[in-house]
């Protein structure tokens, strides 16, 4: 009888080791899939339930802002929750049908007709690449187009036309393909090539690869997106310039993007390295140029009237003293080294991922595990290891890095304090809150796991005793 009954353990043990590699990352999809789930159920029964501004909110927030950010919450959650459902099921789908194996053979059957044999692996690498982002983003653009055109556009955000996002999906697909095809084709050849020690040239490359992409980006990739303005002659971009100063920010340009093109939400960044910095402000952050607290301009091109006969005309934007002080608390960043530790923690993982893949990558049964029983390409390596292998990992990582977040931003509301910008920090979170409509109440768990910026009660304590000072 106890021969009979074989216990879950042991049939697990008798399972060949492809067979749990496989069963293991789809289980961990899933529990992964699963937390998210529970964690956004908890998030929308707050979105659901809290109804009325709680007493502390009083004097932040009207009851008409509110209620309008908690139903924007409460459906962005809503589509969260199918799309993910979506994402996961199709994923499963992907691996039980086989679903790798038979785009890497597509890939393959693809090269040949060109001429391309199986001694060309980096070519057919690429096809299954540029197959897989195409697959994603054909699978995606439904999702896509129903969060820009139904739920944005409920509430009040979206300033794209269906002309607009095609184009605009179009371009980044394309620009996308011309960065990653070169890049992965040149990154599986240092492989080929590297030896015992690859995992050190790999990682160099990526290193360069990466910076490379962060010089480049403003000045080259954004523009191509959005237009890029110098921030006019005038009293802002002085006090810009001043405060910059007064804190040795090596400053050289401070631009203007027109977001309001896009969407009504609002940001500002900085980037550059070394002595050459450059600030960039949405359009949307800045009362007195957002596109959406003026009358559309007569007389503009037609991809210019099609977006501005959708804007709608609501006050919107910080004044150039809350302005100054997003600035201080985004300079804050810099001043900490925040931006510097973020780039040292980014590449020590992907030092330590290379150096995991190196060990990994002989072990035939990951390759077996995914259907690929005759063949190891690279390319599937990383995919498996980085992708399937590392997850339990990233998971982990992902949360630290959200923690260390937090405490950076409270760190740069600290800067933007010593700076005397508390008064109009203060001021421009409310406005930008209201702005992008955050709802102010969330789930402790909810919270902690997902927001890489603390909520905003916390940020306004934070900022009050000096403010009242």
């Amino acid at each position: 009888r106890g021969a009979a009954m074989a216990l879950p353990g042991d049939l697990w043990a008798e399972l060949p080791a492809e067979r749990r590699i496989f069963c293991s990352v789809l289980l961990f999809s899933w529990a992964v899939y699963l937390w998210e789930a529970f964690l956004a159920h908890r998030q929308r029964r707050v979105y659901r339930t809290t109804t009325h501004v709680p007493q502390e909110l009083g004097q932040i927030m009207d009851s008409e802002t509110f209620e309008k950010s908690r139903l924007y919450q409460l459906d962005k959650s809503t589509f969260s929750f199918w799309s993910g459902l979506y994402s996961e099921v199709e994923g499963t789908m992907i691996l039980l049908c086989g679903g790798i194996p038979f785009l890497w053979k597509l890939s393959g059957q693809i090269s040949g007709h060109a001429g391309f044999g199986p001694e060309y692996e980096i070519v057919q690498s690429l096809v299954f690449l540029l197959l897989a982002t195409l697959f994603s983003a054909v699978t995606g653009l439904p999702w896509s187009l129903y969060n820009t055109f139904v739920i944005e556009e409920k509430h009040g955000f979206n300033q794209q036309t269906l002309g607009f996002f095609f184009k605009d999906a179009i371009k980044k697909f394309v620009v996308t393909q011309c960065i990653l095809l070169p890049v992965t084709s040149l990154l599986l050849y240092i492989i080929k090539i590297g030896g015992d020690y690859f995992f050190i040239y790999a990682w160099l490359f990526t290193l360069v690869v990466s910076l490379v992409l962060v010089t480049i980006y403003a000045d080259y990739i954004a523009p191509l997106f959005d237009k890029f303005i110098p921030l006019p002659e005038g009293e802002l971009k002085q006090q810009i310039e001043t405060m910059a100063k007064s804190i040795d920010f090596p400053l050289t340009k401070v631009y203007v993007v027109e977001g309001s093109k896009r969407s009504s939400h609002s940001n500002a960044y900085f980037y550059g390295f070394f002595k050459n910095k450059r600030i960039v402000l949405f359009d949307t952050l800045l009362e007195d140029y957002s596109a959406l607290n003026k009358e559309p301009a007569e007389g503009e091109d037609g991809e210019d009237e099609e977006t501005k006969s959708k804007t709608k005309n609501k006050k919107q934007g910080c004044k150039n003293e809350e302005v100054l002080a997003v600035l201080g608390h985004e300079l804050g960043h810099w001043k900490l080294g925040h931006t510097v530790k973020n780039i040292i923690i980014s590449q020590m993982n992907s030092f330590l991922c290379f150096f995991l893949f190196a060990v990994l990558i002989g072990q035939k049964e990951l390759f077996a595990a995914f259907g690929f029983y005759d063949t190891q390409p690279t390319l599937i390596g990383l995919m498996i290891i980085f992708q399937f292998i590392f997850s339990p990992y990233n998971e982990v990582l992902s949360f630290c890095l959200t923690v260390l977040s937090r405490r950076f931003e409270f760190q740069a509301d600290a800067f933007a304090k010593e700076l005397g910008k508390a008064k109009d920090l203060y001021s421009a979170l409310i406005k930008l809150n209201k702005d992008n409509l955050g709802f102010p109440v969330s789930d402790w768990i909810f919270s902690m796991w997902h927001y890489s910026h603390p909520p905003l009660l916390e940020r306004l304590q934070a900022l009050k005793d000096a403010k009242q000072e």
